[in-house]
């Protein structure tokens, strides 16, 4: 994928025919790129050079990629691709692809061939990836303002926008890949941000060089950017599930309800609802406790889901069902009916904005405890003949 036949030489020191444009591709239906994509075209008309500088390239297959991407610990490159081949990628997904051609002088446009020919270098050209503060977007507006001779300035950013608003508003196509990643996300990622920082998104990032200008050493102005083309394409991703998250915690919610009640008005335990309810929270509870205490992910160490998503469920639950099934009092229900409902009370007033799923499955397992807490009452307030624990 990485175009090492061309020469450095060829296109580091030119000066005729180049043009340089910011190109940004919209998002796909992949959960890679649902944010979409930010890359540099590098033309030399002259020479029939017609290149793009991509900072988002990564080798899924690489030993331990997973592992490391959760961690936080992925590496990602510098790659050159033909310009056709990288359109012609972005255009199979459907998606548009945007050039905003720079509108930078010709040592301007020496600085930046020199500086992308320095970052492509192998010694140069593999990076730490972090998707809010070094991306492909950022690392592309890096190089580009560090070859003007001036200064960019940008527009006044969105107000009220923060990492995770923006998160959200790119998966909404996908709304169980949103759920994830907004399970991750901690309090941090709820904090306003400035223009800089909303400029990790690739389309946040166009909008706003649209509006950009530069001011020269001596004063005067110019627009970043002299033009912009579109080639054809989607534009917008298509919704991957008509199911939303919402809505099927909701029917999860009401079920919960149900076998709440039944199990108080009944007097029996269903200890295999209990064994769906509480793996749920304690496998969601490993990921987001490795990434509170082990990941460098950005955000994910603030986290005050991890109050109530942790191990110690998963870890519990063999005990539980053995007390449910021998019909032995269980302390860990009171303690969870008011330590779950101490949460919930402190929601409002959390620096953490949760997902409406989130919140309806901790409702349900509120609920699931507190029927506990009745039945056991009950029980051992009878003979021990007339209680029943059912599966």
């Amino acid at each position: 994928m990485i175009w090492s036949l061309i020469p450095l030489r060829t296109l580091a020191g030119v000066q005729d025919s180049l043009r340089f444009s910011l190109l940004t591709c919209t998002p796909g239906s992949q959960i890679y790129a649902l944010f979409g994509h930010t890359g540099i075209r590098y033309q030399n008309i002259s020479r029939g050079i017609d290149l793009v500088f991509n900072y988002g390239m990564f080798d899924f297959d690489a030993p331990g990629f997973i592992p490391r991407f959760v961690k936080g610990d992925t590496d990602y490159e510098l790659g050159i691709i033909p310009y056709d081949d990288f359109v012609a990628e972005y255009k199979s997904r459907g998606s548009c692809v945007y050039g905003q051609e720079l509108n930078l002088t010709d040592a301007e446009k020496e600085r930046l061939s020199e500086l992308l020919v320095e970052n492509y270098r192998p010694e140069n050209r593999i990076y730490r990836y972090n998707y809010f503060y070094d991306n492909c977007t950022t690392r592309a507006f890096s190089q580009i303002e560090k070859s003007i001779h001036g200064e960019v300035v940008f527009p006044n950013g969105k107000q009220n926008v923060s990492f995770r608003s923006i998160i959200r508003e790119f998966t909404a196509v996908s709304p169980w890949s949103g759920l994830g990643i907004d399970l991750c996300l901690g309090a941090e990622a709820d904090q306003p941000i400035d223009l800089r920082k909303q400029m990790f998104s690739p389309l946040y990032a166009r909008n706003f060089a649209n509006e950009a200008y530069i001011v020269n050493e001596d004063g005067s102005t110019r627009p970043l950017v002299s033009r912009e083309t579109k080639t054809t394409g989607v534009g917008k991703p298509k919704r991957l599930s008509s199911l939303s998250p919402s809505a099927l915690f909701s029917a999860f919610f009401l079920l919960n309800m149900a076998i709440a009640y039944r199990q108080w008005k009944r007097q029996r335990i269903y200890w295999l609802w209990d064994i769906l309810l509480y793996s749920v929270q304690g496998v969601a509870g490993c990921v987001i406790t490795f990434l509170f205490f082990v990941s460098s992910h950005p955000t994910v160490g603030s986290n005050w889901l991890v109050l109530v998503f942790n191990p110690l469920p998963l870890l519990y639950l063999p005990r539980m069902i053995y007390c449910s099934i021998n019909r032995k009092r269980d302390p860990y229900h009171l303690f969870n009916s008011l330590y779950l409902g101490a949460f919930l009370l402190m929601v409002p007033f959390l620096p953490q904005s949760f997902h409406e799923a989130v919140l309806l499955f901790l409702l349900a397992l509120w609920m699931n405890a507190i029927s506990h807490v009745l039945v056991v009452r009950n029980i051992n307030s009878q003979p021990i003949g007339n209680c029943q624990i059912r599966t």
